[in-house]
């Protein structure tokens, strides 16, 4: 697949962004999300934080795809996913 970086504006966690695509004259909507997790309602310490993201994944919705891991913080770390059509 190829890649294209679109910036958006500020949204709200858990919101979705839709966006139109018109690839020789043929248009797609793609739905994307991203989620901003709270460590203190995933993390069980001594446990390292890959293994929290494995059970974020797992637990999660399976229309979406994981699209991206984003950097992470002291207390979350979001997560790009995108609706699987």
């Amino acid at each position: 697949m190829h890649t294209i970086a679109i910036e958006l504006p500020p949204i709200e966690t858990e919101k979705s962004v839709e966006v139109s695509v018109s690839i020789n004259g043929h248009r797609n909507v793609l739905a994307y999300r991203v989620e901003v997790f709270q460590w203190s309602e995933w993390w069980q310490p001594p446990e390292p934080r890959a293994c929290t993201i494995q059970r974020i994944l797992e637990a999660h919705d399976v229309g979406w795809q994981l699209l991206h891991i984003g950097t992470p913080v002291d207390n979350g770390i979001p997560l790009t996913f995108k609706r699987i059509s």
